[in-house]
């Protein structure tokens, strides 16, 4: 029998390492959901990337039971009378804990009504740790805060405990301690997340218009695309497969449902509140989007569901193949990919030097960079990928807007009557002696400090705006090292500002090389040509005849440097003779290599370009 009252779904939302897989796998044993034989560490973490880098990439949901004596006490009674013991239905969303995936974290607690809150108490509190309890506070959920790793020698317990009153107004006696890693204080944790966690509402009377969430997509060989749902509102049935998606508009016959263990396991219906699976039968996965609402195809009039937000991409990677007869391969790879990853976008793209490839749209640094392990690993593919770049908006003369996401995207200088670029906010959580140093990288890279706090003496959260191009420059890289490691980061797109960029162009004996222009701002463009320069004379060959690299902004070259020509010691052979007779030489010489250099073609190699463009 369906009883809504004994359903909780929650999610597990952490900063990267806090302990949150392992957290899930206490849960998973002590529910007895996998058998403690077959459980093995971070068993939710399914892909190998996720085991080496010890993150979560991809959310997964499991449904667990658990089994809780219900006591109550009577009037006139002093002693409690207890009553038959009832079996919760526990769904569990496990979601990833770096910002590239904050996307995955938000629309899985568009699923939840709950929220563990867990927090390593030998870091404390972390950016990422700040943005998923506003995330879960935007989603009205109830949140169970929970300090893990008490077991350790540095834990600071009484430190992180009230550094997340003082920060989030949690009482001292909500504040759970647990160890993942031995178990301790977990059973006392799952009895909170069912006293704690309010059960979902949902019409689920017989008369309901059934309505669902789509909180993840996957797909599968034989069913389509497959679509992690929480059902809001009626029953989703085999006898009535007949559904369709309000948002895309597309219509299908489902061919399957059913719920997460974390195995999928058929089930003949979903019911009012509960988590599960419907194999929709669509072979296209852009009919079925990430938080777009399922409901009958015959229903009238449905209001779709709130969590709907089309998936923008940030940074922006050429992606070839190494070897090009390997395109088709690519496409296909990348089609696969894209299919379990709604935020991934991807067009074709051709260049001179590096053939055929694409040019991809992605979430952040680490999700480029994860999606391109995969790519080698998964799909035995070898790549080379540019720089990454961020997208402008250029305002021309002529009143159009177009945006651009590569060099080979700008119009001519005459062209352009304004350029912006993205910005975002960026939080930044640190400890206090890395102030200065974090104040002097915000502004060497263009940042607009907004506010800073001390939540504690000894922790200082900063609130920065910053342009998008100077995140992905390595940003990141150079905020650990000058706090050593120790400061964290969060950030959320704000919008477009005005910037004064130039397309600095690459000459090579004087041709303009495409690929190895570059986006820069117009005061870093001499600097930035004059570094680009120094390596590429490092990496192409040199000639008979001397090369001049040259790097230039519109007919203005504001950088040169030559490569010298390979010589021939004419005079190797002579020994002896008149002066005469060896200036002659040396001059036939010199005329030779000065026809040579105006009928000759410089040919750079490939490896040249992945140099330059993959450093």
């Amino acid at each position: 029998m369906h009883n809504q009252d004994l359903i909780r779904n929650y999610s597990i939302i952490a900063h990267v390492d806090a302990g949150k897989s392992t957290l899930a796998d206490r849960l998973l044993e002590i529910t007895h959901t996998i058998d403690k034989r077959h459980l093995k560490e971070q068993f939710l973490d399914s892909m190998d990337l996720e085991r080496e880098k010890g993150i979560t990439i991809k959310l997964k949901s499991v449904r667990m039971y658990y089994k809780l004596p219900h006591t109550t006490t009577h009037q006139h009674q002093t002693t409690e009378h207890k009553e038959e013991s009832h079996t919760y239905q526990l769904n569990l969303i496990d979601t990833p804990g770096h910002v590239d995936f904050s996307y995955e974290v938000s629309r899985s607690l568009a699923a939840c009504e709950g929220a563990v809150l867990v927090v390593d108490v030998t870091q404390g509190i972390q950016a990422q740790t700040v943005s998923n309890v506003y995330k879960a506070l935007d989603a009205n959920l109830k949140i169970i805060p929970v300090l893990n790793k008490v077991d350790l020698p540095g834990a600071e317990i009484e430190k992180t405990s009230e550094d997340l009153c003082r920060t989030f107004g949690f009482y001292r006696d909500e504040i759970l301690q647990v160890s993942a890693k031995t178990g301790e204080g977990v059973e006392e944790l799952l009895h909170k997340v069912i006293k704690k966690i309010p059960a979902p509402e949902g019409n689920a009377g017989l008369t309901a218009i059934p309505r669902a969430l789509i909180y993840d997509t996957f797909y599968d060989d034989f069913l389509g695309v497959v679509a992690a749902i929480k059902v809001v509102d009626g029953t989703f049935s085999l006898q009535n497969p007949q559904i369709k998606f309000l948002a895309t508009k597309a219509v299908s016959t489902f061919q399957e449902t059913g719920i997460f263990t974390p195995k999928r396991k058929k089930l003949d219906r979903l019911m009012t509140g509960e988590v599960g699976y419907i194999a929709t039968g669509l072979k296209d996965i852009h009919a079925a989007r990430v938080g777009d609402t399922i409901t009958l195809a015959d229903a009238q009039n449905v209001e779709p569901l709130p969590g709907y937000k089309e998936v923008k991409p940030f940074v922006f990677v050429s992606i070839f193949p190494i070897d090009n007869d390997k395109f088709p391969e690519l496409r296909e790879a990348l089609e696969k990919l894209s299919l379990s990853d709604s935020s991934l976008s991807f067009e074709p793209e051709s260049s001179t030097a590096l053939g055929f490839g694409f040019r991809c749209g992605f979430l952040g640094l680490l999700h480029a960079d994860i999606i391109q392990e995969r790519l080698e690993r998964e799909y035995d593919l070898e790549l080379i990928s540019t720089i990454p770049t961020v997208e402008y908006k250029i305002d021309k003369t002529d009143g159009t807007m177009i945006s651009a996401k590569a060099a080979s995207d700008f119009p001519a200088t005459t062209q352009i009557k304004e350029i912006q670029e993205p910005w975002i906010k960026l939080n930044i959580v640190a400890p206090s002696e890395y102030v200065g140093n974090i104040i002097t990288l915000c502004d060497r890279r263009r940042g607009v400090m907004l506010k800073m706090d001390y939540p504690t003496e000894n922790r200082v959260v900063f609130e920065y705006e910053l342009p998008l191009a100077e995140l992905v420059y390595n940003f990141f890289d150079d905020l650990k090292t000058v706090s050593s490691g120790f400061a964290s980061m969060d950030y959320d797109f704000s919008g477009y500002k005005k910037v004064i960029a130039v397309k600095l162009n690459v000459l090579v004996h004087g041709e303009v090389v495409e690929p190895l222009s570059h986006i820069v701002l117009k005061d870093k463009a001499e600097d930035f040509g004059r570094e680009l320069l120094k390596k590429l004379k490092d990496v192409i060959p040199r000639q008979q005849f001397q090369v001049a690299l040259q790097a230039a902004v519109g007919g203005k070259v504001l950088a040169r440097e030559d490569i010298p020509a390979m010589r021939k010691n004419v005079l190797a052979k002579m020994s002896g003779g008149h002066r005469e007779r060896k200036d002659k030489l040396l001059d036939i010489q010199k005329k030779g290599k000065q026809r040579m250099k105006r009928l000759g073609k410089v040919d750079i190699p490939q490896e040249a370009f992945r140099q330059v463009l993959s450093a």
